[in-house]
């Protein structure tokens, strides 16, 4: 499905300090894009047998209640960042995953924090960010900084992966739209090589012919993006390397960082990239997991 920057800005909210770093960011976000922010909480009833049903309608009342009251607080932070947007919220009851993936089809973005409520950041990022980025239908951001207590900068550059595979022409056009609307520099990363150093191959490459052909191919595939966004400036960061730990290094000083859900050679079936998997766990600025662009 297309997206177009009228699309909303749709935000996990759960009551946690990483949730609300999300909001905030999300809030900022739909004010540069133009576009509607929408706050969601899920609540999850507890699936028992049809005889103990009545027993717990009084604590999912109070699931509601609580997620009804987290969403108000959102709001009312949301709207000290960005008062001209238009924001509403969904309570809505079932898998947390399952209903964002869902809510995705419909939206320009999808927020979430890189932590929930319960503080468990391998839990959430693994069982949620990674089953939106893997099948969302929208670009996801997962909202990090240096460290759980640390708030996302608003400086720096936007980074972004590139390979030429289908997967990073998507990111490379969402990166240029986003490096746009912030008035920011773009970093386009190119690492080329992890293997191992001790191969036949590698003792016997020519890595000055090499580098020369690699920077070649990202200046092709950065070409239209520049034609369409000739006011933003490029820098062109072409390393031996594998990808994962050149841009980590580069989120310590990006804004935001953006990979394609999957890089080259990359299969559905294997879920997310690795070098996207790097980034939501473990990058110290928030990141943007595009998905391919539509086949025409």
């Amino acid at each position: 499905m297309s997206q177009t920057v009228q699309d909303p800005v749709v935000v996990g909210v759960d009551g946690s300090t990483s949730a609300t770093q999300a909001v905030l960011w999300a809030a900022r976000e739909a004010g540069r894009r133009g576009a509607a922010l929408v706050l969601v909480h899920v609540w999850t009833p507890i699936p028992v047998a049809p005889l103990h049903v009545g027993s717990l309608v009084p604590y999912h009342d109070a699931l509601v209640e609580q997620g009804g009251l987290w969403l108000r607080e959102a709001s009312a932070a949301a709207r000290e960042v960005a008062p001209d947007v238009v924001i509403s919220t969904q309570l809505v009851s079932g898998s947390a995953a399952g209903r964002l993936i869902d809510r995705s089809a419909s939206a320009g973005l999808l927020v979430l924090g890189s932590r929930g409520l319960g503080g468990f950041a391998g839990l959430v990022v693994g069982s949620i960010a990674v089953a939106l980025a893997t099948h969302g239908h929208c670009p996801v951001v997962v909202v990090r900084g240096a460290d759980p207590d640390t708030v996302p900068r608003q400086d720096g550059p936007v980074v972004v992966g590139v390979d030429g595979s289908p997967n990073s022409r998507a990111a490379l056009d969402f990166a240029f739209e986003a490096a746009a609307l912030r008035g920011a520099p773009l970093t386009a990363v190119h690492a080329w090589s992890d293997l191992p150093v001790v191969t036949v191959w590698e003792l016997t490459t020519d890595w000055h012919l090499v580098q020369q052909n690699e920077s070649e191919a990202l200046s092709q595939w950065l070409a239209e993006g520049r034609a369409h966004h000739p006011d933003v400036p490029v820098e062109e960061v072409v390393v031996r390397d594998g990808p994962a730990h050149v841009l980590l290094e580069h989120t310590r000083t990006a804004q935001l960082v953006v990979v394609g859900s999957r890089g080259r050679g990359g299969f559905r079936g294997l879920l997310l990239g690795s070098t996207s998997q790097a980034m939501i766990q473990h990058a110290a600025c928030p990141v943007a997991v595009v998905p391919p662009l539509p086949a025409l």
